[in-house]
């Protein structure tokens, strides 16, 4: 196992895969099918461009990346996995104690391709969720951020078809070409998740998701990096070192938003929506509701409330809990209970359920402290800026379309509400076709170096170090 990177070889890996003749034979098979697909369906008028990217030269934490221009097409997508630990034992589920697994086991095996295609089809569906947000980029700056976060989508797709080609034979080789078959949005062979199906139209609708969709990606990977099959951990936990830069860009990008906002308000003194609009700035009531929507399909993405799934993954191994090691219990979970949602009589009440039967619950619930804690931060601009509206994630509850709770309709305060105050209030509390249009009407392309569109602020300092007029992008 290296942890430098082999480049001389036709797909970069740290895994010795010239040794391994049939697998690399399979993937170079593979790697023109994926080029095709990013041709087809990546970022739209980005062919000719080089980009200031960086990209992966180590498993090093303290020097995992170099920065310089490339060509996306060019860019040398590859196979990373993190060291490995040296007799690495598994820490929860039944077989506790046991040594890590480096091969699948039999009677594991459905269980495990299914986590790794789920998670692989993820990756490839927001490079097409973002394939036309070049086309309306506020600064050179933000164009850079969307590309890096493609071409790494890019590359944790290959993460995945690398465990499957690797572990699962004909049918790995089979579900890695489905991985490039399913569209996003697409009625006939949509991606395996909703909120991977759904339209990222705008760029504030792309912050959002990388904020909050991105974030729901990191929860994942966290409980995917516990895994008993050592691969898996190591392939994830990796992923994770690069999924941060995601966050970072969403968060970010609504906090520079959230000034720009705050500046003409205060500037115009007034924070009369309609009024802040005709200055070409995005009022802060549409923020919420973009906010709203985004909080509340990610949250979804957790699963159903109580899923015998989920017991079975962790027990079995295949799946563990969020900062699993921290955690101060058995890591069995034999007789613990955990609290879930349901509507009763009109009021949403707790009950108690088996632990294991929860355990999408509590990936779900340290989810949304994560991102409260974001929101919070998002709150200081408004505090600084001397305005008193605060942005707030709406209940757990609220807009499902998963689980128990899909059945019924919950204002974003957590009250149980009739069908006739959902459809009064709905328009309050969702974005809008006319916020949409209204956002929509904002974007125009801005990609001199150093420029920004109107609706966002510039951020404080640049990338690796460079000056935010730094030529991010050069358009060839």
């Amino acid at each position: 196992m290296l942890s430098s990177i082999n480049y001389s070889e036709k797909i970069p890996n740290n895994v010795n895969l010239g040794e391994d003749r049939t697998l690399k034979r399979a993937l170079e098979q593979w790697q023109p099918n994926f080029v095709n697909w990013w041709d087809e369906i990546g970022p739209v008028g980005s062919t000719d461009s080089e980009v200031y990217l960086r990209t992966a030269v180590s498993v090093d934490p303290q020097g995992w990346a170099q920065f310089g221009h490339v060509k996306m097409r060019d860019y040398r997508w590859g196979i990373f996995l993190n060291q490995g630990e040296a007799d690495r034992k598994i820490h929860f589920g039944d077989h506790k104690g046991e040594a890590a697994w480096n091969d699948v086991p039999g009677e594991y095996r459905a269980n495990l391709r299914r986590i790794i295609v789920t998670q692989g089809d993820t990756e490839p569906a927001s490079v097409e969720q973002q394939r036309h947000l070049g086309l309306t980029a506020p600064s050179m700056y933000d164009l850079r951020n969307l590309y890096q976060i493609n071409v790494e989508e890019g590359r944790h797709l290959w993460a995945m078809v690398y465990l499957l080609h690797k572990h699962f034979g004909r049918d790995g080789r089979e579900e890695g070409e489905a991985l490039l078959e399913r569209r996003s949005g697409d009625d006939n062979n949509p991606r395996i998740l909703g909120a991977f199906n759904e339209a990222t139209p705008d760029w504030l609708a792309f912050f959002m998701f990388t904020y909050f969709t991105d974030r729901d990606g990191k929860f994942q990977l966290c409980a995917l990096a516990e895994s008993a099959f050592e691969p898996l951990a190591r392939t994830t936990k990796f992923m994770l070192t690069e999924e941060a830069h995601h966050m970072f860009v969403g968060e970010s990008g609504i906090s520079r938003v959230l000034a720009r906002t705050c500046q003409v308000m205060n500037e115009l003194k007034t924070d009369d929506p309609a009024k802040i609009r005709a200055a070409g700035v995005i009022d802060l009531p549409t923020i919420q509701r973009y906010l709203n929507f985004h909080f509340s399909v990610t949250i979804d993405l957790f699963g159903a409330d109580e899923s015998s799934n989920a017991a079975t993954f962790y027990s079995s191994g295949l799946k563990g809990r969020y900062e699993e090691s921290k955690r101060d219990d058995d890591h069995q979970l034999r007789g613990q209970t955990y609290g879930v949602l349901e509507a009763r009589n009109g009021q949403l009440v707790e009950k108690q359920v088996p632990m294991l039967n929860a355990l999408n619950e509590v990936l779900r619930d340290d989810y949304i402290k994560d991102s409260v804690a974001g929101v919070g931060r998002w709150n200081k601009v408004m505090e600084k800026n001397g305005i008193p509206f605060r942005l707030t994630t709406p209940h757990k509850a609220f807009h499902r379309q998963i689980g128990a709770l899909s059945g019924i309709k919950v204002s974003p305060d957590g009250r149980v509400v009739t069908d006739s105050e959902w459809s009064a209030m709905k328009d309050q509390w969702l974005a809008t076709d006319a916020d949409r249009a209204f956002v929509a009407g904002l974007m125009g392309r801005v990609v001199d170096a150093g420029k920004f569109a109107n609706w966002i602020a510039p951020p404080a300092m640049g990338i690796n170090r460079n000056p935010v007029d730094f030529d991010y992008v050069r358009f060839n």
